[in-house]
């Protein structure tokens, strides 16, 4: 079964219309679900993406998450040493301006094996994962 990981960068674009990215995050969505792919995403990412949803967009855009995009996607719940490694390498990458969130991310892609990322943020790619970025649709 074909798998990727699910970032905030891609739900976001995907829920706000006016964002950058909208057309081709619902485009690469719209595929990834109809190829029956395994979405996966972490509980980091959940909050991370309800906290941004409900600051720019309001109640009822996390409510469409919550109800419409979370269900299609496999939340990895984070625990203490996956928190732990993601910490310390969110302490020694400052520089790159990564977020806590990302560096979770990648230490969980690493250690369930994820390659591809549905992600708008070009760290995943600096960190040697695929990116999943397609096209809208015609």
């Amino acid at each position: 079964m074909k798998a990727c990981f699910v970032d905030t960068s891609a739900l976001y674009a995907a829920l706000d219309g006016s964002d950058e990215f909208h057309e081709k995050a619902v485009g690469a969505w719209d595929e990834l679900v109809d190829e029956d792919y395994l979405l996966v995403t972490s509980n980091y990412v959940v909050v991370e993406t309800t906290a941004l949803l409900h600051s720019r967009l309001g109640l009822e855009a996390v409510r469409g998450f919550t109800e419409r995009l979370v269900p299609l996607m496999r939340v990895e719940w984070v625990d203490e040493e996956i928190h732990r490694e993601a910490a310390t390498a969110y302490l020694l990458a400052w520089k790159k301006k990564l977020s806590l969130t990302d560096c979770v991310s990648f230490v969980l892609m690493r250690r369930i094996g994820l390659k591809e990322a549905f992600a708008f943020d070009r760290h995943f790619a600096e960190q040697g994962f695929t990116a999943v970025r397609r096209q809208p649709r015609v």
